[in-house]
């Protein structure tokens, strides 16, 4: 009798074991579908959350680029970098790689790409050696000569010569754009071509010094028809905000 007793015992307690085990199993599964579920739902805040914080690096980043502008300006009579590099000929100067080494003097020597690239813009690092912001043409042509652009294209093929211009001619220096963010590295859409097209948004130095970051489809439209930076109306005369 005690043993038959002792033989239920034990294969209640088998099945006991049996019943905890898959159980347990059963258990994994559901935490693996609830943890799959959180993280779906987690990844979007956090991909938000990140481009928040380069959003916040690249904005300090260009504050310190027009703190440089400035200081160049207070040892160049007030006047913008405007010369093409003779060394580097076919750089045009509002490409990064042409206006940053005339501000590198003014700034901090770090290893790296320092304060010129965005960090999360792929494309900078990838075709612009890490120069993530550019200048706009507005500085170094007189509004006359921007006022005769009027395609895309003078952007890039562009036969008139720079001209100097002045702080002092900057009318609207807290809405006339200095230099911003090529690309739409916080707010990235398909088929960004930079800061010539429609779309996105963009941190922006104005002239002032200030920093804010943008829609393109609040700036005002530019003379090639695009809320261009580069090709103001009336150029350094002109305001790209309302």
């Amino acid at each position: 009798m005690g043993d038959m007793k002792t033989e239920k015992l034990m294969g209640k307690s088998s099945r006991l074991r049996r019943a905890r085990t898959g159980f347990t199993l059963i258990e994994l599964l559901v935490t693996l579908g609830i943890i799959a579920i959180l993280a779906a739902m987690l990844m979007p805040g956090l991909t938000r959350a990140r481009r928040a914080a380069h959003r916040t690096v690249c904005a300090s980043n260009l504050r310190q680029v027009g703190l440089a502008f400035e200081m160049y300006l207070q040892s160049h009579a007030g006047v913008y970098p405007w010369a093409e590099d003779p060394v580097r000929p076919g750089i045009w100067l509002w490409m990064g790689r042409g206006w940053r080494p005339e501000l590198e003097p003014f700034l901090p020597r770090a290893g790296g790409p320092g304060v010129f690239f965005c960090p999360g813009d792929v494309k900078a690092s990838q075709q612009y050696d890490y120069t993530s912001y550019a200048y706009s043409m507005a500085f170094y042509h007189s509004p006359e000569q921007i006022n005769g652009m009027t395609s895309t294209a003078d952007n890039y093929t562009n036969p008139r010569p720079p001209a100097p211009q002045k702080a002092a001619a900057v009318v609207f220096p807290s809405s006339k754009v200095l230099a911003g963010e090529w690309s739409s590295v916080h707010a990235p859409f398909v088929g960004d071509r930079g800061w010539f097209a429609p779309g996105g948004q963009r941190n922006f130095l104005f002239a002032d010094g200030h920093v804010a970051f943008v829609e393109a489809a609040s700036l005002r439209t530019a003379n090639d028809g695009n809320p261009n930076p580069n090709l103001t109306r009336d150029g350094v005369r002109g305001s790209d905000v309302p």
